[in-house]
């Protein structure tokens, strides 16, 4: 079953930096089958650079789906057509080996198998790399210092898988190889390829507005941080210049622009709101932190209701009027 898992390795690349980006820097390859019968079954496989995705398997055409232009780093059409007639034919060997060996795994349909690999760079070295294989979501195999060693939790049937796997010394000696070898130098041509893209500098965008009251004379205040790139931000509720330890900050979600979002909350007493604010700051910023007050948000809800009552009201009375005309 080993070699089924090669075509993973082939287009790998793992957590790291080498032109100037937030390190650590990786390249893995996520790779989903799932088995819902005998002869029912689909593959997802995908590459990501970090936390944006580069590359794509398109099942129809059986070819590798280039997600940016630059998402080819410095390998030649002569190696993505290599790579990709061997993920293509290792492909059909694991839809036709799972099955085979699912019964002596104690596989029970429906499952899924999930693969990840790649490695990673710091500072420009690699520092790292890794393969591991779960079963259901969880721990099942990895490969480690040229063999398969199983997950403690994953029992007998993770044993028995390492035993065969093991037998093959050549297979693991060119997993090995492409994990050591091939997936480095991929991943630094790939960030010296996408350097420009990789390297800009977005900056935020940021509003304010209240949340869903936590209770009664309480207020949830929310700060919104919107298509920043990089990643790495700082966001927090003040006063002055005190941090206010209350900021509840959610996670870092992704555009679709390949920018990220971010909102911090904070709850307080309604009667505390006032002088408290929301700082942003973030490398594209160059140390010009933004910096929106509670109070302006609340003066420009005032303004908006003091301008949208008057012609509400005015509305109703011309509709009043209209209606006693006509009768």
């Amino acid at each position: 079953m080993l070699v089924l898992l090669l075509p993973l390795l082939a287009v790998l690349p793992g957590d790291g930096n080498a032109n100037g980006l937030e390190e650590p820097v990786s390249f893995h390859v996520i790779h989903i089958a799932s088995f819902y019968n005998h002869s029912w079954k689909r593959c997802l496989s995908s590459g990501w650079l970090s936390d944006l995705q580069t590359h794509a398997w398109d099942r129809n055409s059986s070819t590798i789906i280039f997600l940016w232009p630059w998402s080819r780093g410095n390998f030649s059409n002569g190696e993505w057509k290599e790579l990709e007639m061997l993920f293509r034919i290792r492909t059909i060997q694991l839809f036709e080996g799972i099955p085979r060996h699912a019964h002596e795994l104690q596989f029970e349909y429906p499952f899924e198998i999930q693969v990840t690999g790649g490695c990673k760079l710091h500072s420009g070295k690699v520092s790292g790399s890794f393969l591991r294989l779960a079963y259901q979501g969880s721990d099942f195999v990895r490969f480690q210092n040229n063999s398969w060693l199983p997950y403690p939790a994953a029992g007998n049937r993770a044993k028995h898988f390492c035993k065969v796997a093991n037998q093959n010394q050549h297979e693991n000696d060119i997993t090995h190889s492409l994990l050591s070898d091939t997936c480095p130098r991929f991943i630094l041509g790939l960030l010296d390829a996408g350097k420009a893209y990789l390297q800009r500098q977005v900056k935020p965008e940021a509003w304010l507005s209240g949340g869903p009251s936590p209770g009664p004379g309480h207020l949830q205040l929310v700060c919104h941080v919107s298509g920043f790139y990089p990643k790495p931000v700082w966001v927090m509720w003040t006063r002055g210049e005190q941090e206010q330890q209350g900021t509840q900050r959610g996670d870092i979600l992704p555009s679709a622009d390949g920018t990220w979002y971010l909102r911090a909350t904070l709850e307080v007493a309604a009667g505390e709101a006032a002088g408290l604010s929301c700082r942003v700051k973030h490398s594209s910023l160059e140390g010009q932190d933004i910096v929106l007050y509670w109070e302006h948000h609340s003066s420009v809800g005032l303004i908006i209701l003091a301008v949208i009552v008057p012609l509400l009201l005015l509305t109703g009375l011309a509709l009043w009027f209209r209606k006693r005309c006509f009768c």
